[in-house]
């Protein structure tokens, strides 16, 4: 078999062979530098003339940086309406805002945003009406607010926090321990960290976590991520001391997480291996929880790797799962560990035909969310699967939360929707009532604006949802601004939800539409596998078909149709734009999978061959680069496009990026902007400041104004 070779055939000084845009555009680009380098796919020869700015801390990189930002930004804040937008956006951040609420030993814990801090804070209360403490603020870890922080875990008696981390939105994170009473550090902090929780033991003692080796100096943000391995660190020793309790120098890409159990008997290991949904379980019996043992065996549950298994809790021996295994949409099943054939195997709550999302254990019953054509049901259980009831929840929207310790009497749940701004509510077992807890004081009147589910056929005849919310009363008549989002991937489901952001933009007039494309999970794994490897073609079409239904309604015309979509979902967006760049005003895709011959050698790249493929196979070679954004690109009057990305991206790193907008430039024969926005101290999302965040927004929205030819009104421009 022929395998993926490089050639470079005189690589030219890359200060000496400079390429503009083919025609003359009302925007002078930067001069982007082309190198006469191939490589060898399996015979075919591909060129990859941009290849150099994948080296992200080159000079020549850094300074190409420079200049396509001093391009990007001249351009963005030439448009008048851009500071409305901005203050508007700014104006309607500006409130509370709460996570669910969950209890830890005496207190209750929360993350709170004031409005506009960088970061939300935790505070912790030791009632429901008692006055709120501050146990942990983002927002004094740096001076920009780009340094972000998560909760791990707390001990069983709620003493100790281990917390997380990171800069610059990297998905490297640091564990560091807080002592719950005096708010203050302690000595223990550990590195390299990606992709891991931590879970203490019930002693106290210490917890568990996995992690990389060091990186080689100066490749962290590139270097692929491979041997992971779990470990346990004990309280008040350094990192180095730490006890390694299982690897598979064997299988290098496998990765562990690992909790303690409820009742601090097991620790159960799910190992996973990349973003492939199955997964296998092991366990190791700790014993007595005041006094667990490490040197109990690692055993292989369920080790056949031929299914998602979730675990959800454990009557000692017994475990719950919730599993797709010959059950597409999910089912929940038990698991004596001292019988573990599969013949001995009980299903308590079998598949339906909504999807089981989640499941937990609430006040000794099984709370079960479902996902009912693109939306949030939730069903409660008690633990033999008899149906109890279903919480009524305020309209077709979307759940979280429902945090609670299996013999609690109370949970806490968060609802959403395009039009309801996400309200913290409270319930009550005994009663099986729900009452609002927290609710948002936000400068923005649903009341005026509607949301309609439809189902359209894609270019198969398959039939796909899509949510569109607009003022009401609108004319169909193809003249309204439409924003349509697409996904579509990695089992993810593109649900209803609020956003600040989005409220602007209806504020401004626009129609907001999300696509439920095949690829996510909206539908099971059926509808997942369905937009994978050499399916990938039907997320496409699905997208494709969600903007002409649009424009066949009348809700938008091509000139008045922007996509959007981010990382997987800038990969779809960078994808039809190539296919059918005709049918959209606008683009806008953000850090995005641009190259599907290379993106599994960099970082946790290697992880997403599960739903792409891989070019090292000459069949994945095939349907990757018929499709692949940046190979695809040819001479041609592309819509106007802003490609986002950041400097610190380690995930899709910014070389997808760097390129994809390179070659667009050169190859762009209209006179549409082509622009790429590279935000410094940022990475693929997470994490980022609220003013950061804001800016971004500004700077998306201004780009349609001007692009989508909107008319905000003489009280939007200066």
């Amino acid at each position: 078999m022929r395998t993926t070779k490089s050639v470079v055939i005189g690589v030219l000084p890359l200060l000496t062979l400079l390429v503009a845009s083919p025609v003359q555009a009302q925007i002078e680009y930067p001069k982007t530098q082309k190198i006469e380098h191939v490589d060898n796919y399996h015979g075919t020869i591909v060129p990859d003339p941009y290849r150099w700015l994948e080296d992200v801390d080159s000079d020549e990189t850094k300074a190409w940086v420079v200049a396509q930002n001093e391009v990007t930004f001249g351009y963005l804040e030439s448009i008048p309406e851009r500071d409305w937008i901005r203050d508007r956006l700014t104006e309607i951040w500006n409130y509370e805002r709460y996570s669910t609420p969950w209890k830890e030993g005496d207190y209750y814990l929360y993350w709170k945003n004031d409005g506009l801090q960088n970061q939300s804070v935790l505070y912790m209360q030791s009632s429901l009406d008692a006055e709120p403490e501050v146990l942990l603020d983002p927002n004094v870890l740096s001076e920009d607010g780009t340094v972000s922080a998560g909760v791990l875990d707390f001990t069983e008696d709620g003493n100790l926090l281990v917390y997380s981390v990171s800069a610059s939105g990297s998905d490297w994170r640091e564990f560091i321990v807080r002592d719950v009473e005096s708010k203050r550090d302690l000595d223990d902090h550990l590195r390299w960290i990606k992709f891991s929780g931590a879970s203490w033991t019930h002693d106290g003692a210490g917890f568990f976590y996995s992690r990389y080796p060091e990186p080689t100096e100066g490749d962290a943000y590139e270097e692929a991520n491979r041997n992971q391995k779990l470990y346990y660190h004990r309280l008040g020793t350094d990192q180095s001391d730490d006890r390694l309790i299982y690897e598979r120098p064997d299988q290098p890409e496998w990765g562990f997480g690992t909790f303690v159990t409820e009742d601090g008997r097991y620790a159960i290991m799910s190992v996973w291996h990349g973003t492939d949904e199955r997964n296998r379980l092991y366990y190791m019996d700790l014993g007595d929880p005041q006094n667990p043992s490490l040197d109990g065996e690692v055993v292989r549950l369920l080790d056949d790797f031929d299914a998602r298994y979730g675990f959800i809790d454990n009557d000692g021996p017994v475990f719950y799962f919730r599993t797709n295994l010959e059950a597409p949409r999910n089912r929940v099943i038990a698991i004596d560990t001292r019988s573990p054939a599969r013949e001995d195997w009980r299903e308590i709550i079998p598949e339906s035909e909504a999807v089981l999302q989640g499941v937990g254990i609430v006040n000794n019953q099984f709370v079960a969310s479902y996902m009912h054509d693109a939306h949030t049901q939730i069903f409660i259980y008690d633990m033999d699967g008899t149906f109890d009831t279903e919480v009524e929840l305020p309209t077709i929207g979307t759940t979280g939360g429902f945090s609670g310790e299996r013999e609690d009497t109370e949970a806490f749940y968060s609802f959403s929707s395009f039009l309801y701004p996400s309200t913290i509510f409270r319930y009550d077992f005994e009663t099986g009532r729900s009452t609002v807890f927290r609710a948002p004081d936000i400068d923005f009147d649903p009341s005026g604006y509607e949301t309609v589910q439809v189902f359209y056929p894609s270019r198969d005849g398959t039939r796909v949802p899509m949510f569109i919310t607009h003022k009401k009363g609108i004319e169909l008549d193809g003249t309204n601004p439409t924003y349509l989002y697409g996904y579509g991937g990695f089992n993810i489901s593109t649900l209803p939800y609020f956003s600040t952001s989005i409220a602007v933009w209806l504020e401004m007039g626009g129609v907001y539409a999300s696509a439920n494309l095949r690829g996510g999970g909206e539908h099971g794994e059926e509808w997942h596998q369905a937009g994978v490897k050499q399916r990938k073609q039907n997320v496409f079409d699905d997208f494709i078909a969600a903007a002409e239904y649009l424009i066949d309604e009348g809700y938008t015309s091509p000139s008045k149709l922007a996509i959007a979509g981010a990382s997987n979902g800038g990969l779809l967006v960078g994808a039809v734009m190539v296919q059918r760049p005709e049918l959209f005003g606008a683009t806008l895709p953000a850090v995005g999978v641009m190259d599907m011959l290379r993106f599994h050698k960099f970082t946790i790249g290697w992880a997403w061959v599960s739903d792409y493929g891989s070019s090292d196979d000459p069949e994945g070679f095939r349907y990757l680069y018929a499709y692949s954004p940046y190979h695809n690109l040819h001479p041609h009057d592309y819509p106007p496009t802003m490609v986002t990305t950041a400097d610190h991206d380690d995930r899709v790193v910014p070389g997808h990026s760097f390129k994809f907008a390179a070659r667009l430039q050169e190859m762009q024969m209209g006179d549409a902007p082509v622009l790429i926005r590279i935000q410094t101290k940022a990475g693929h999302g997470g994490g980022k400041p609220t003013a950061m965040v804001i800016e971004e927004q500004a700077d998306r929205w201004a780009f349609l104004v001007k692009n989508l030819g909107m008319e905000l009104g003489a009280g939007a421009t200066r």
